[in-house]
């Protein structure tokens, strides 16, 4: 029990670490939603430039989409390692993929734009174009990792895992082997 609990705590760790793949890809591939700032009555306003965009969205679906990549890819990478399940690596793996999720959201955020978008707009003036912080939010997001993760790691387990061996072995028709 001891070597599944330190070979669990190694494949959280692991796991977790790419996470900062997956931020700075997420940071390299997600859109950019174009914003605009203004002056109206001595205050700076910001405005969305295309105000019916989907790059909100598909910031999310970015994230989403890779965090599912990275949870197939760990789950394959853990199996083929391991070649069998269990409780211990099961829960690194859910745990791995959840802490990877919020590593990749707070330094996709941290390598976008600019958070305080109002001084962002003072900066690059009154009409110019310019991106929105990364923001993510779906929340839900964070889990897709963990999930994707636990069920290709159970379909792989279930296909290729090793087998339990018969409790009581039967011959033809039900009826118990002769000794």
């Amino acid at each position: 029990m001891k070597t599944e609990v330190r070979e669990a705590a190694v494949i959280t760790v692991a796991v977790a670490l790419g996470g900062v793949l997956l931020g700075v890809l997420w940071w390299w591939l997600a859109p950019h939603v174009p914003l605009v700032g203004d002056v109206v009555d001595k205050d700076w306003v910001v405005y969305l430039k295309d105000t019916e965009g989907e790059q909100a969205v598909g910031v999310d679906g970015t994230f989403t989409l890779l965090a599912s990549a990275f949870g197939v890819v760990s789950a394959f990478v853990v199996f083929f390692l391991r070649r069998r399940g269990g409780v211990p690596l099961v829960v690194a793996l859910t745990v791995g993929g959840l802490l990877g999720s919020l590593l990749a959201w707070r330094l996709g955020v941290w390598l976008g734009p600019a958070q305080d978008v109002v001084a962002h707009a003072k900066d690059v003036g009154k009409g110019v174009t310019f991106s929105a912080p990364l923001k993510l939010g779906a929340k839900g997001a964070l889990l897709v990792w963990s999930l994707a993760a636990l069920v290709v790691h159970l379909g792989l387990t279930a296909l290729f895992g090793p087998r339990d061996p018969e409790p009581y072995p039967q011959g033809p028709y039900g009826v118990p082997p002769a000794s």
